[in-house]
């Protein structure tokens, strides 16, 4: 494994930052330029700036606001990360929205944080993705995935609470999975977006997580269990 890159006064945090608020960039930007290891090399307040923007000024790390007048963030993390896969993506949003959350992490974001945080704590943030740290909750993550480890003959076994699942609960577990949006797992299936979300509202309930990014941990774990049954059927 590489060695996460130190920064310094000399070789800045290269930050971008989006937001359709003015204030809020101008209050980012001087916050983060007062820290020597921090450099804003630019900002954007729309996600089309962005994406032209952001790419030609090779940032290490990008605060996206979740919420933009012509689009979100979580889909300008994607489309940055799709082209600059170095690329640590903070998204900032001035509410705790769960479908935001899963979003995000699907996205591909490292980190995800309210507007009220502190400055000092912002920062942290920064400096925290920026050296390739994933801020989402790493505890529950690292205890699903404790108790969704192969059993030892090597096949997945699966959790009671996914044997429980429906097919179409399956199908849109698996869906979260791959990373798509309630919106794309709507067109796929052919369902509404309140119908998605009801699907989900149920999932959860039935897999027992209050946070969404868990479910997406028990969707690779449910990929890993089909997986085997492929193969061992295959013989």
């Amino acid at each position: 494994m590489t060695e996460p890159r130190a920064f310094t006064e000399q070789d800045p945090i290269r930050v971008f930052l989006l937001d359709d608020h003015e204030v809020v960039r101008r209050g980012l930007t001087d916050l983060l330029d007062a820290e020597p290891d921090i450099t804003v090399v630019g900002d954007a307040d729309t996600a089309e700036h962005a994406l032209t923007r952001g790419p030609a000024l090779r940032p290490d790390v990008a605060v996206l606001d979740v919420r933009l007048p012509d689009g979100d963030g979580i889909s300008v993390c994607r489309e940055l990360r799709s082209r600059m896969p170095e690329l640590a993506c903070l998204m900032l949003t001035s509410f705790d929205d769960e479908d935001a959350l899963l979003d995000a992490i699907m996205a591909g974001a490292s980190g995800y944080v309210l507007k009220q945080i502190k400055g000092s704590d912002l920062v942290s943030a920064v400096r925290t993705v920026a050296s390739g740290q994933s801020m989402l909750d790493p505890a529950t993550t690292a205890r699903l995935m404790r108790s969704l480890r192969a059993d030892p003959a090597g096949t997945p076994s699966l959790p009671p609470e996914l044997a429980g699942l429906s097919p179409r609960e399956r199908d849109i577990l698996s869906l979260i999975g791959d990373g798509l949006t309630n919106r794309e797992i709507g067109k796929k299936l052919y369902l509404s977006e309140k119908t998605v979300k009801n699907h989900i509202s149920r999932l959860l309930a039935k897999l027992g997580v209050q946070r969404r990014v868990q479910a997406a941990v028990l969707a690779s774990h449910l990929d890993q269990h089909e997986a085997a049954d492929h193969s061992g059927s295959a013989h």
